[in-house]
């Protein structure tokens, strides 16, 4: 269908190319009525460029309306070409002082904790570095888009409002100047001309409401039937579901579905087919139909494309008039008063108005469009940003409704813009005294919430769905009015005062429909059955919580406002409680002749309601006319006489005893909704408006009250009045067998009563209730935070209430109160608190929960005990109340207090079985030590000639009245003290009667000289005594005890040991390493230790046993009996890799026999180290395999290891494996049984020979082959070439292993081979002795790597598992061409061969510099005895090693000298030349003799010497390595240990010269021939002429990337980082591969990539091109690091990024500045180099189970 548009478009284009910009404006200059000109000129032009066919041209439309549409206006504008018109406007353009850089999505943004007024105050990457702040305490945050960056703007920073860049712009002049004197007269009235018929066009075409018509100015004659299907954004549809009706409402594949959907998420918008109205029409009924079944039907409509174009073009007329006005302050101006003029329909006619009001109706694109004009014209320009204001805060109320009926997110709605005016301080003052904003916000908030229950309380009972999301939009209307009040006024005018009371009336409104919502009733009987709705009430609460502390913040700036609001408030409390009747009856109390007229209401049995935010309002307002000392200034103005206590303490002790009564199990029918509301009720983000509120109410009644009188309302609330009023009720109690839930319930009450009233006494650390500073509260918080336990920063904030700028005050006091301490590899930093603030730890805090109160008990007691101190927690010294709260303290020495305390320690002494308990008693003696200490402060602060009134004391000590005459309180805690049931209260009961003694002398010497203190009384010091040596009795007694038992611990440890002797052995003996076999053989003299050759040095090998993990039992390895194996894991790995982007084509027809040196891709070999029995392991694999084909029928998740691909976890330690290693002997030991011969062929002849016997193998191959075409050419052939003596090509030797070690010998290889080169496993494919080989070698130089990174000795103490796994890999590979076929082996044995000694049989072999020689040496070492088991010459097989070794070591150096680049360095003269400098230059000389002088002129001998003996130690170490484990002969203890370079004992070990260039030397005769054969090949010639390249040794480690020091700078990055499938749109989650620094867009549609035949995400995708499977990533808006293996494995790994307080912030949650800490990333980057990514994933996902069910394909 496009192809066949295409010429039609091409045709059109040129008609309209030819009419120029110029022309055109010249004509409209000339024009009358300007508006019809344009208004044709856009009718006639816009259908023939946009939307001309299926899919947009983007680039292509805008080319075109920038020449033909906008051009002529640009011109119009400038009256000359806008080229030189707009560079002029610009100069005479003053630069703004605002930045004004509007937000991307994801985005960093920068707040600074210190100066931003609100946290709402951001500055861009670009402003914040070059500002002050970037030194103070930063917040970090990424931008969800469409804010913009406040640098420049005075009002939105306490200091420093400028960075470096804007500081130069910024307003000199006080007044503001009119930017319109910039441009000249006809400028202006040009650009006022176009601006209005512009912006005006764009409005009226995108707030058009009609389909397939067009407004009469822009109609054309001629309309083709050409029509869009276009489809809309909504929140409703998920996109599988869009995707889904398109695929079947368009036929489109699934692809373009995709893409579809993507697009219409992206822009809210997307045409979905074009063609005639009923092709279209056909689409949408089938879209309609499909999605409206379970929710409203997705938005469609059939547009006329020529509507639809219009619409293209009046958004690029929006974004034009954007770019236009940037070029100067005047052009701003003008289109801000052409935006705001009033049009002729009057009120809100204006454009920007229509555009405002419409919002809900434009699509997303089409609103983001105008939002960012709005930012850039109206809200750069102060004068009109108020004008603007005031618009939006007259439409605020038809805003919201619209908002609340769009289904859109409030990004991108107009009312989000509410941020921008409410939170400038000068701007929101404004709103409130001109347009009565706050009431205004709330009346617009009470307009949503309609459902009243019969008293107008809100009810949110059947709660549907629909509500439900209405409400959370509701809720973006409290958060504008925070942003209202976030900055408080500093002076007030009385129109300010009158306004904000007007709002302060309105929020009373609103919290009179709050108090007392969701009552509840106790059920009694059966189960609550259905749980209430609760959740609402309390999101409507915590959303609240900040705006009610602000008011109370407003209130108290002003005494007239105070004082007022606090009447206002108490008229409403008064009104709420007149409806509170209940029918309620009067009745009286009566306790120790005190009695007191209350009402009767039972907590169980009436309702009650937790929501009382009017009493807690007043309560706060209470506290700050106390605290601003407005309560003593003026008392006349306040109604305090007419307050009634009873009435102001009802409803908080309700919800109190509500409280008490969930926790004593009385309301456990009631469900979870209760238990949860009392949660939340205590929870740090309600806290602090609901039940700190609480307290301070029942303060308040208290300070005004007889506390007689209090406590007995008291107890008749907690339902205790009767146990107390009634003497012998204790006794009566414990005689009748009551019912004991009744007992335990009474318990808890009256414990939880004791706990309120310590609270009521203890809790004055608000500033107003006690004397104490603005810090002391969250001081004293945090230190019972700390007593817990020590915490991180980031636990501590969350124990800690945020105020409306999400700041606890936490930083101001911690570092007077803890300790830091920095955090190790793992973990996070901690927070101790300092010894000597433990003295100010109260048990009873009123913040701790049950649990954290007794954790807090715990770590005390046991502190104290460690620092031998008594372990005693008497109550703190606390600070004096306020004047207005003086009179609370007079509660601890009430009559009634006084009776409760004495009855309860009456309870305690006679020990009456169950009715009472131990906690009871020690909040009483809490009590009683709160009164001693109240006391002791009074004495020590009194004035002379006062009296003294707080004399508990003396009450304690006089004992009851006559009746029943009960002894003193005094007494009673001395029988106390010596009750042998209360061991845990001794010591709090000396500390009270030492307490009682002190103040006793403070008393008695008041009027003379102090008194010593150590007369106490003589009593309770000798009780003391007998108390100690008790102590030390009893101490001693345990001592000994647990010596006891400790030592029949140990004796059964040593039984254990040697019962199970194996068991201990078993990891020493499998680790018959170097060390081991130096033990057992016998002394060996000082020779040097040679690992081959003939002179190798013979070791006895020690015998080995090992047990099986799975049957236990031990077995010695052998070669004939049954097969033990380890546990192994194989994996292709590209982690030495120098060249990534290598593919294999075809892994069906590769040849893997010649490894390149850039190692693009090897196979890793890993092993746990635990071994089995070969038949075990099989038992134990078919299990796992059984066990997982049950599973998958069962449920369809993945495991941690796919069984399929053979891979299981080891039965021990669940380390991931796929396949197992046999254990085997020396192979060699095995094999070469045979004589050895003194007389051993030289290098030369030993060469000569091999190739005599090459070929007669391969004369012996073609023959068979050709066995059946027999002629006589053939068998004169076979008579040219001699055999060579004692080689017998006809001889097959036995294979020396038992079966079972055989087949496990093929399982291992076939796996090497399966997953190394990605093919089905084929045990005859002749690639899988090649594939051992490699594994072999490939691991050997990855352990390497590793060592020298660390700067570790090659044969240092490696961990045990490393070398069990070395050991049996080198073993194995070295057994395997015993079950390969013969000829096979020697068939590559000759191919290997024939790379370095050519042969004329071999074509196309790779040239020496693209093989690695590492790889080279293993495959003709371990494949050498093929051949040479077939000689029976004498040769032996260590020969053959010794010169292969040499062969390829001499290969190596020359393949350095070819590949060495001379550095220039002027100290040549010096250099000694030594006889290695001598030889190596004339060695390079002969190479470049051979090159035909290709090869540069060698720089001094020394400096290639030195290059030489760097770039060979990686293969010398191999080489160690290899011979060590393939030949067992121990490593010399020079190499142990880490020093000095080790070249010479490497060269020693493995039996080479010190000067490694001899070896050249002494072979001469045949190295020449072989020097020159490897320089004639072409690939050599062509790199030294520079037509391609080649690795250079020492090769380069590979590491991870280097990552930034500063996070922000990677946040940056990704932010400027845009999907490359998605034309420019910002990537959602862009994710860094660690390993080679490429960004990704993951876990998204759009970079999804075919994979086998699956769909997986960008990241996946790039696993298996960058990593053959593995890949390390960071994941950059979650700062979290991403493991990847395969399609099914993930986990997700802690970052290398921490903040200062050593945490890491995964999700970037706190913003708090990261930084890199190398540590964490060396450790990340060793895994990847140990190849442990993928058992790492393993063990993640085994440990935690949410991992498992992540699509991880899909990242």
């Amino acid at each position: 269908m496009a192809s066949e548009m295409e010429p039609e478009v091409q045709a059109i284009d040129r008609s309209l190319l030819e009419c120029s910009a110029e022309e055109i404006a010249g004509k409209w200059l000339q024009a009358t009525d300007l508006t019809r000109e344009v208004y044709q000129h856009l009718a006639h032009c816009v259908p023939k460029i946009y939307c001309r066919g299926p899919n947009p041209f983007p680039q292509k439309e805008d080319t075109l309306a920038q020449h033909i549409l906008l051009g002529p206006m640009e011109w119009y504008i400038c009256g000359e070409d806008p080229a030189l018109g707009f560079p002029k406007l610009e100069q005479a353009n003053k630069p703004s002082h605002l930045c004004g850089r509007v937000f991307k999505v994801g985005e960093p943004t920068y707040s600074c904790r210190d100066c931003a007024v609100d946290p709402t105050c951001v500055l861009c990457m670009e402003c914040f570095l070059g500002s002050v702040h970037r030194d103070h305490r930063y917040r970090m945050t990424t931008s969800g888009g469409g804010g913009f960056c406040d640098c420049g703007d005075t009002e939105a920073w306490k200091e420093g409002p400028y960075c470096q860049k804007h500081k130069l712009n910024s307003p000199d002049a006080v007044e503001e100047e009119d930017p319109l004197v910039h441009l000249s007269e006809d400028v202006i009235a040009r650009t006022y001309n176009i601006f209005a018929i512009m912006f005006r066009y764009a409005v009226d075409i995108l707030t058009w409401e009609k389909e397939s018509e067009l407004p009469d100015d822009l109609e054309v004659a001629e309309k083709s039937d050409t029509y869009y299907c276009m489809l809309f954004n909504d929140e409703v549809h998920t996109y599988e579901q869009v995707i889904y009706t398109l695929q079947k409402a368009v036929n489109c594949t699934q692809k373009e579905a995709i893409g579809f959907a993507t697009t219409v998420d992206r822009d809210g918008r997307r045409s979905v087919r074009y063609g005639d109205f009923q092709y279209c029409d056909q689409a949408k009924t089938v879209i309609v139909r499909n999605t409206s079944r379970q929710t409203k039907p997705l938005k469609v409509q059939v547009m006329h494309s020529s509507v639809a174009a219009h619409q293209n073009f009046g958004l690029k007329v929006l974004s034009w008039l954007g770019s236009i006005i940037g070029y100067s302050d005047g052009l701003r101006r003008i289109l801000c008063q052409v935006g705001l003029q009033e049009g002729p329909e009057g009120e809100s006619s204006s454009l920007v108005d229509r555009l405002m009001l419409n919002d809900s109706r434009l699509w997303k694109g089409a609103r983001s469009v105008y939002h960012q004009l709005f930012m850039s014209s109206l809200l750069m320009d102060l004068k009109y940003k108020k004008l603007f204001a005031v618009r939006f805060a007259k439409n605020y109320r038809q805003l919201q409704r619209d908002f609340m009926e769009d289904d859109h997110e409030r990004a991108v709605s107009v009312t989000a813009l509410s941020v921008q005016f409410f939170t400038a301080p000068t701007l929101a003052r404004m709103l409130i005294t001109e347009e009565n904003l706050m009431t205004v916000i709330i009346k617009a908030f009470m307009d949503h919430l309609k459902h009243r229950d019969a008293q107008g309380r809100f009810q949110f009972e059947r709660y549907t769905a629909l509500q439900a999301f209405k409400f959370r939009r509701v809720q973006s209307l409290i958060l504008d009015l925070k942003y209202v009040l976030i900055s408080k006024p500093t002076e007030w005018s009385d129109e300010l005062r009158q306004k904000f009371l007007q709002g302060f009336d309105a929020f009373l409104e609103l919290l009179k429909c709050m108090q007392g919502m969701d009552p509840i009733t106790r059920q009694v009987g059966q189960h609550i059955e259905m749980e209430p709705e609760w959740e609402a009430a309390f999101t409507l609460q915590m959303k609240l919580t900040h705006v009610i502390s602000m008011v109370q913040d407003w209130c108290a700036l002003d005494e007239k406002v105070l004082i007022e609001a606090y009447k206002k408030c108490l008229a409403v409390l008064m009104q709420c409680h007149g409806g509170f009747t209940d029918g309620e009856q009067p009745i009286t109390l009566s306790i120790c002749g005190h009695s007191v007229e209350t009402i009767r209401y039972c907590v169980s049995q009436e309702k009650v309601s937790i929501h009382l935010p009017i009493s807690r309002l007043l309560a706060g307002l209470h506290v700050l006319l106390s605290k601003s000392e407005v309560a003593y200034k003026f008392p006349e103005l306040l109604p305090l006489s007419e307050l009634s206590p009873p009435m102001l303490i009802e409803h908080p002790l309700r919800c109190l005893v509500l409280c008490a009564q969930v926790h004593a199990g009385m309301w456990r029918r009631n469900g979870f909704s209760l238990v949860n509301q009392i949660y939340y009720y205590h929870n740090v983000k309600c806290r602090r408006e609901m039940f700190d509120k609480d307290i301070v109410m029942l303060q308040t009644g208290v300070s005004m009250m007889d506390p007689n009188h209090f406590l007995m309302i008291m107890l008749s609330r907690f339902e205790l009045y009767q146990i107390f009023s009634t003497p012998d009720y204790g006794k009566r109690f414990s005689s009748e067998v009551t019912h004991k839930d009744v007992i335990q319930q009474n318990n808890t009450l009256i414990e939880e009563m004791l706990y309120l009233i310590i609270m009521l006494v203890g809790e004055r650390f608000s500033p107003g209730v006690g004397q104490v500073g603005p810090t002391d509260e969250i001081r004293r918080e945090v230190i019972h935070q700390l007593s817990i336990k020590p915490m991180a920063h980031s636990e501590l904030l969350k124990a800690l209430p945020e105020d409306e700028n999400k700041e606890t005050g936490m930083e101001s006091v911690i570092e007077t109160v803890a300790h830091f301490k920095k955090p190790g590899l793992t973990g996070r930093g901690m927070y101790e608190l300092k010894p000597e603030c433990a003295k100010e730890f109260s048990l009873y805090f009123y913040h701790f929960s049950r649990a954290e109160q007794s954790k807090a008990e715990e770590a005390q007691r046991k502190l104290r005990r460690e620092n031998k101190e008594d372990t005693a927690l008497p109550p703190p010294a606390l600070p004096p109340f306020c004047p207005l709260f003086a009179s609370l303290v007079n509660i601890l020495q009430s009559d009634v207090m006084l009776y409760i305390m004495g009855t309860i320690l009456q309870w305690a002494v006679e020990h009456h079985g169950s009715a009472w308990s131990e906690s009871m008693l020690q909040r009483v003696l809490h009590l009683i030590g709160m009164a001693l200490q109240e006391e002791k402060h009074h004495l020590e602060n009194a004035v002379e000639g006062h009296v003294q009134t707080f004399t508990f004391t003396q009450k304690i000590s006089k004992p009851g009245d006559a009746p029943n005459n009960s002894p003193s309180i005094l007494a009673m805690l001395e029988t106390l003290q010596n009750a042998p049931s209360l061991e845990v209260h001794k010591d709090m009961i000396r500390w009270l009667l030492k307490m009682f003694n002190t103040i006793k002398k403070i008393r008695e010497s008041s009027s003379s000289s102090p008194v010593a203190e150590a007369e106490g009384t003589i009593l309770e010091e000798s009780s003391r005594d007998k108390d100690k040596a008790e102590r030390k009795r009893k101490a001693e007694i345990a001592r000994l005890r647990r010596e006891k038992i400790m030592a029949q611990m140990s004796e059964m440890q040593r039984h254990f040991i040697d019962e199970n002797r194996e068991l201990f052995q078993q990891t020493v003996e499998l680790d018959a390493s170097a060390s081991a076999a130096l033990d057992s053989s016998p002394p060996l003299s000082d020779a040097a230790l040679t690992a081959l050759g003939p002179a190798q040095t013979q070791v006895p090998e020690p015998r080995q046993f090992v047990t099986c993990i799975l049957c236990q039992e031990e077995q010695e390895v052998t070669g004939e009996s049954r097969a033990m194996v380890l546990a192994a894991f194989v994996q292709r790995s590209t982690v030495l890799s120098k060249d990534r982007t290598k593919v294999i084509e075809d892994p069906e027809k590769y040849d893997p026999l010649f490894m390149h040196p850039d190692l693009s891709c090897g196979t890793h070999t890993g092993s746990c180290g635990h071994a089995m029995h070969a038949h075990c392991w099989q038992r134990y694999f078919d299990s796992v395999q059984a066990k997982e084909q049950r599973r998958q029928q069962r449920l369809r998740l993945h495991t941690s290891y796919d069984v399929e691909n053979g891979e299981f976890l080891c039965p021990l330690c669940e380390c991931l494996s796929n396949t197992v290693i046999p254990l085997l002997l020396p192979p060699r030991t095995v094999l070469s049984r045979r004589l050895n011969f003194s007389e051993q062929p030289d290098l030369t002849q030993w060469t000569r020979t091999i190739t005599q016997q090459i070929n007669v193998t391969q004369m012996l191959r073609k023959e068979d082959s050709a066995a059946d075409t027999p002629s006589s050419e053939d068998t004169e052939d076979m008579n040219i070439i001699p055999i060579p003596e004692g080689f017998r090509p006809d001889f097959y030797p036995r294979n020396p292993y038992s079966d079972s070690i055989k087949e496990m010998l093929t399982t291992f290889g076939t796996a090497t081979y399966k997953v190394g080169l990605k093919v089905h496993p084929n045990e005859g494919d002749p690639r899988v002795p090649i594939m051992c080989w490699g594994t072999c070698a490939y691991t050997i130089q990855s352990i390497e790597r590793i060592l020298s990174d660390e700067e570790k000795p090659v044969f240092g103490p490696l961990p045990c598992r490393l070398d069990d796994c070395l050991r049996s890999l080198t073993r194995f590979a070295a057994a395997h061409w015993t079950v390969a076929l013969l000829p096979v082996v020697q068939g590559h044995f000759c191919k290997l061969f024939a790379s370095l000694v050519p042969n004329d049989s071999y074509e196309d072999l790779p040239c020496i510099l693209d093989i690695d020689m590492f790889h080279l040496l293993v495959g003709l070492v371990l494949a050498f005895p093929a051949l040479q088991c077939q000689d029976f010459s004498g040769s032996s097989l260590a020969t053959g090693d010794l010169h292969i070794f040499h062969l390829v070591t001499m290969a190596h150096i020359v393949q350095m000298l070819l590949t060495s680049r001379t550095e220039e360095n002027g100290m040549d003269q010096e250099n000694p030349t030594g006889e290695e400098e001598l030889a190596i230059l004339s060695l390079h000389k002969t190479l470049h003799q051979y090159t035909g002088s290709a090869l540069e002129e060698a720089p001094s001998g020394w400096h290639l010497w030195r290059s030489v003996r760097a770039g060979i130690m990686p293969f010398l170490k191999c080489s160690a390595l290899f011979f060590h484990y393939l030949n067992g002969v121990p490593a010399p203890p020079d190499l142990q240990v880490s020093g000095t370079n080790h070249f010479e004992h490497l060269c020693n070990y493995l039996s080479l010269p010190t000067n490694l260039i001899r070896l050249f030397q002494e072979n001469s005769d045949i190295m020449n021939s072989l020097i020159e054969s490897w320089c004639q090949n072409s690939e050599v010639k062509r790199y030294l002429s520079g037509e391609r390249g080649a690795i250079r040794y020492p090769r380069g480690a590979n590491r991870l990337i280097e990552l930034p020091e500063d996070y922000s700078s990677l946040i940056n990055q990704a932010s400027n980082f845009s999907c490359p499938k998605s034309g420019g749109d910002k990537s959602r989650a862009p994710t860094l591969c660690l390993v080679c620094g490429s960004l990704l867009c993951s876990q998204s549609y759009c970079c999804q990539a075919e994979l086998e035949g699956e769909d997986v995400g960008a990241c996946t995708a790039h696993t298996y091109s960058c990593g053959s499977g593995a890949g390390i990533f960071l994941r950059v808006r979650e700062c979290q690091v991403l493991f990847l293996a395969g399609k099914t494995k993930g986990c997700f790994y802690s970052p290398p990024y921490l903040d200062d307080y050593g945490e890491t912030d995964q999700g970037l949650r706190r913003g708090n500045p990261l930084h890199l800490c190398q540590e964490r990333f060396r450790k990340i980057q060793k895994l990847w180099q140990q190849h442990s990514i993928t058992e790492e994933i393993g063990h993640a996902q085994e440990a935690n189970q949410t991992l498992v069910g992540i699509d991880w394909q899909h990242l």
